[in-house]
């Protein structure tokens, strides 16, 4: 039995800097390998939950109010203007409760009065649903086009450390555990002359001596007095009008690896690592996981116009890009797709980890599916995500956000030509964003109509940050909106089933826990999740491992297994509705129950 693509027929169009599609309508793809796990091994209640959820921007409530400053508004002559940068979430003072971090850009022609220059914002959680600007205090106010931003505790210190990617030359932040940063990328030895367009970033143990060595992903080698300008050549233009030019037609950045040598500095290991193997690339968003249940971390690229990258982890130092044959360097026809944004989880509980990518308008995101073989299915269309394609789609993140077992989607949009509005095509510059609910046998449903007006609302948007910043058991979202203030997305009865949500801290492994692996087992099933840095697109979210387990009232097993020592630990009978911290060899340190 066979699906088409005949009725999504896809006119050309242009990925991020013009790239035509190579024809109208595709071959016939072919069905998907049946998913291992039905739903009705789901907790109680897990695919109907009793009352709605919706979203609501309480940005405005909560003193999240900043401004993106990311070039013009109306019109964009380069394409360094219209890419954009990520958010964090993260627990900068180890306080329980998740903090924001916001990038900032500029503008190519701006010349800002004394204290008015955009800068990046630091935002601390005051535990009752608002913020506190704490940028001055912290050190963290950097100014130019900060693009990307990760988390991990390089110096395994017990305080996470927070990388930034620019335009320019890259920040390594040291968290000095007393609310303040301080600037040692020099010391570091991750400063480098040559300017770079960095994009997303993401910590990792690659080799699991319990320090995190960095990835850092380089988009396009920007010179801008040698780019065309809109409508110049066949790279500035898309569907007839003149638009900034690129990426297609622009030289690609080299990935870097970075090894930690354990004594606060960093080695650039690329060539030898075999990161420079694929050659020049627009990548943008990386995410470390081990997708192939080896043991050892490996590492996805989305990338943008051209193949997608995935290094898989050859446990001696080095590492292969095995996308074309793992089947998630294209799409399932073979096309090279614009990657924005990447998401990583067992959506279909069967044990093995899959990959959501984003990618440009008149195009789908793509789901591919682990097979447990090495190798990866396309279920785009059999799986439901592929009925969007108007839009040009970003940050994206797997979240539960009804706590009923099962992973949802959350994607954000946003047009890169502001120009298209006065084009009366299909497309405005600012969209909606789509939410697919999982409805727990291999298959998703648009419900984005149904989610409120945080999620209807209309945006220009890139990174998306998510986590639970008001420890209630709800799943929220941050969203960058290009020119705007950010949008806070509160979930509003996501708790009204169970969750557990577990905080590791490693002993033996390094001690943010990047890499360690949680499996949550309520009944016959049994969920996983791993702790990561980096994705979405170009940005952090919290390092708290959410599970949602429907109408259970406790988790019958939690087992641990930890990076660097391989050892498993394991829990029984932990109740629901917790926030529990366990430390490598100690076990449960805390458990913090929490009233909705």
């Amino acid at each position: 039995m066979k699906l088409t693509r005949r009725g999504f027929l896809l006119s050309p169009c242009v990925l991020l800097g013009n790239r035509l599609l190579e024809h109208l309508t595709t071959p016939l793809n072919k069905w998907a390998s049946p998913v291992r796990l039905a739903a009705s091994q789901a907790p109680a209640g897990g695919t109907a939950p009793e009352s709605p959820v919706i979203y609501l921007d309480v940005a405005e409530q909560a003193g999240v109010t900043q401004v993106n400053v990311w070039g013009g508004v109306t019109h964009k002559d380069y394409i360094i203007e219209a890419k954009g940068s990520g958010y964090a979430f993260f627990d900068y003072d180890q306080d329980g409760w998740l903090d924001i971090y916001l990038s900032n850009g500029t503008r190519l022609d701006a010349h800002w009065p004394p204290g008015e220059t955009p800068h990046t914002y630091l935002l601390k959680n005051n535990r009752d649903g608002t913020f506190t600007d704490v940028t001055e205090k912290a050190g963290l106010a950097c100014e130019g086009w900060q693009t990307g931003v990760c988390v991990g505790d390089y110096d395994n210190d017990g305080w996470d450390d927070l990388f930034l990617t620019f335009w320019g030359h890259n920040i390594l932040f040291h968290n000095n555990g007393n609310g303040t940063f301080t600037d040692v990328t020099r010391k570091a030895g991750l400063y480098q002359d040559e300017v770079r367009w960095g994009s997303g970033c993401c910590f990792l143990d690659y080799d699991r001596d319990s320090h995190l060595d960095l990835f850092v992903a380089n988009y396009i080698v920007l010179d801008i007095a040698k780019v065309p300008k809109p409508g110049q050549t066949a790279y500035c233009q898309w569907k007839g009008i003149p638009v900034m030019c690129g990426p297609r037609g622009l030289p690609g950045g080299m990935n870097i690896l970075f090894h930690n040598n354990g004594d606060g500095t960093f080695t650039d290991v690329s060539e030898k690592a075999g990161i420079l193997k694929p050659g020049p690339r627009y990548s943008i968003t990386p995410v470390s996981y081990d997708f192939d249940n080896d043991g050892w971390p490996d590492i996805y690229v989305a990338v943008d116009s051209e193949a997608s990258i995935l290094f898989h982890n050859n446990h001696d130092g080095t590492f292969s890009d095995i996308g074309v044959m793992a089947g998630v360097a294209y799409n399932e026809d073979g096309q090279e797709q614009a990657g924005m944004g990447v998401a990583v989880a067992d959506y279909d509980c069967d044990g093995w980890f899959d990959i959501f990518k984003t990618n440009f308008s008149d195009d789908t995101s793509d789901l591919y599916h682990n097979n447990g073989d090495g190798t990866f299915t396309d279920v785009t269309f059999v799986s439901g995500v592929g009925l969007n394609t108007l839009y040009v789609k970003w940050g994206c993140g797997f979240i539960d956000y009804d706590n009923d077992g099962w992973a949802d989607i959350l994607e954000v949009n946003g047009h890169v030509y502001p120009e298209v509005d006065a084009a009366h095509l299909d497309q405005t510059f600012k969209e909606p964003r789509v939410v697919y609910h999982n409805v727990g046998n291999g298959r998703f449903k648009d419900v984005s109509k149904e989610m409120g007006p945080g999620v209807t609302e209309r945006y220009s948007s890139r990174g998306a940050a998510f986590g639970d910043y008001l420890n209630n058991g709800c799943m929220d979202a941050l969203v960058l909106n290009m020119n705007a203030r950010p949008s806070l997305l509160k979930n509003v009865g996501g708790n009204r089933q169970n969750w557990i949500k577990l905080k590791l801290l490693g002993a033996q492994c390094n001690r943010t826990a990047i890499g360690a692996r949680a499996y949550v087992t309520t009944g016959k099933h049994r969920q996983m999740e791993e702790v990561h840095s980096g994705g979405s697109v170009m940005s952090q979210s919290d390092l708290r491992l959410h599970f949602g387990v429907g109408h259970a009232t406790h988790a019958d097993l939690i087992e641990v297994k930890w990076p660097t020592t391989w050892k498993i630990e394991r829990f029984t009978n932990i109740e629901a509705n917790q926030i529990v911290t366990i430390k490598e060899g100690s076990g449960i340190i805390k458990a913090e129950k929490v009233r909705a």
